[in-house]
């Protein structure tokens, strides 16, 4: 099994995709990290060499914060959002939309699939003797 950067590479997919499941590498970045290292982007994982994954290793390693680097930043920078108490803190620790979106409808996916309906107000008859 092929581990780069604390994560294990799926065998059979493509290395252009396969790098994907690394957090921080997304299609493009991947795209550039083979062409630096002149991989051919269509062979699959379990086709590389030795020698091929050290190379994606080392680039990963160098110039990429993947990981828990990027992940722990990414947390830094919304504490401090929400430490300097900025609006876009602030919608980060009420669970609201912070790039804009609208909340009347939508938003589902942020503030969690609450779909409540209202009753119709009337009481419950009287029990029955």
């Amino acid at each position: 099994m092929a581990r780069i950067a604390g994560v294990n590479i799926p065998q059979d997919k493509r290395v252009e995709i396969s790098l994907t499941y690394i957090y921080g590498i997304g299609r493009n970045t991947a795209n550039k990290i083979l062409q630096e290292t002149k991989i051919n982007p269509d062979t699959r994982v379990k086709n590389l060499s030795e020698e091929d994954l050290n190379k994606l290793r080392a680039i990963i390693e160098k110039r990429l914060r993947v990981e828990g680097d990027l992940r722990r930043e990414v947390m830094m920078n919304i504490k401090r959002l929400k430490d300097i108490k900025a609006y876009r803190g602030l919608r980060h620790s009420k669970n609201l939309p912070v790039r804009g979106q609208r909340t009347k409808t939508n938003s589902r996916t942020v503030r969690g699939n609450k779909r409540v309906s209202a009753g119709s107000g009337r009481k419950p008859s009287a029990q029955k003797t």
